[in-house]
């Protein structure tokens, strides 16, 4: 497995936020997180990060313990966190200048990815000059281009407005169509969750636990208004009012 999630749990302030995770990602695989407000999701990926340690239980990838963030994990977040006095290219560029890569393979790499993004024609631009779907795809060339074989997303389109947030779902499964790298989603959308998942995870409430996981057995590329698409809103749309209901009791 690429990332193995054992018996994973998290306090805070003697409030526990996660209890028992046991949950391993496939290679490859795009899987997303879902579950009720404060139900621990952000928590569970920035442990995988290793921006956080676990109270109990262990994150592995690739058989080795997570202690700390590294290069094998790209992290795109809801805020953008560009840096505000680089341009595009140089956002994007950041990460390469931190590991010392040479000049012609930074310039090759951040141009491939900015058009993959469809921001090649924006290169010399400042993150004050584009809007929030062109920040995000700034985002998200940045993570790509450290080439790390997972990247960890928290809610990256959840600030959008509709019509931005499924054009760039769009464009996040194209680019897992193409670059084919693992992905912890984490998201409040079920209809987000069911476009882009191989698998979705729904959490209980708090403490967080796994209540169901749900094998997304749809097209790589997926219409919305099919009849399974819907079937799949439908089930985990079911699954996740129960704990919504829990929440208001």
């Amino acid at each position: 497995m690429k990332i193995h999630i054992q018996g994973v749990a998290k306090t805070f302030n003697a409030t526990t936020v996660l209890r028992d995770i046991d949950l391993d990602v496939a290679d490859r695989e795009l899987v997303c997180l879902l579950g009720p407000s404060g139900c621990g999701k952000s928590t569970l990926l920035n442990i995988v990060a290793g921006f956080l340690a676990p109270s109990a239980g262990t994150v592995t990838v690739d058989g080795r313990a997570v202690s700390g963030p590294g290069p094998d994990r790209g992290v795109v977040f809801q805020e953008y966190v560009l840096f505000p006095w680089l341009t595009v290219a140089g956002n994007v560029e950041f990460g390469l200048t931190l590991k010392g890569a040479p000049r012609e393979e930074r310039t090759r790499t951040v141009a491939r990815y900015l058009e993959l993004v469809g921001l090649g024609a924006h290169a010399a631009k400042f993150p004050t000059q584009l809007s929030g779907g062109m920040k995000q795809r700034v985002a998200i060339a940045r993570a790509l281009a450290n080439n790390p074989s997972i990247i960890l997303m928290d809610e990256p389109f959840g600030a959008l407005d509709a019509q931005t947030r499924e054009v760039l779902q769009d464009e996040l499964s194209r680019l897992q169509r193409l670059e084919h790298k693992t992905i912890l989603f984490v998201t409040h959308s079920i209809r987000e969750a069911v476009y882009l998942a191989d698998r979705v995870v729904v959490m209980t409430s708090s403490p967080g636990r796994i209540k169901q996981i749900f094998s997304i057995k749809l097209p790589d590329v997926r219409d919305r208004f099919a009849p399974e698409f819907t079937y799949y809103e439908s089930e985990i749309t079911r699954v996740l009012k129960e704990e919504v209901a829990k929440v208001r009791e």
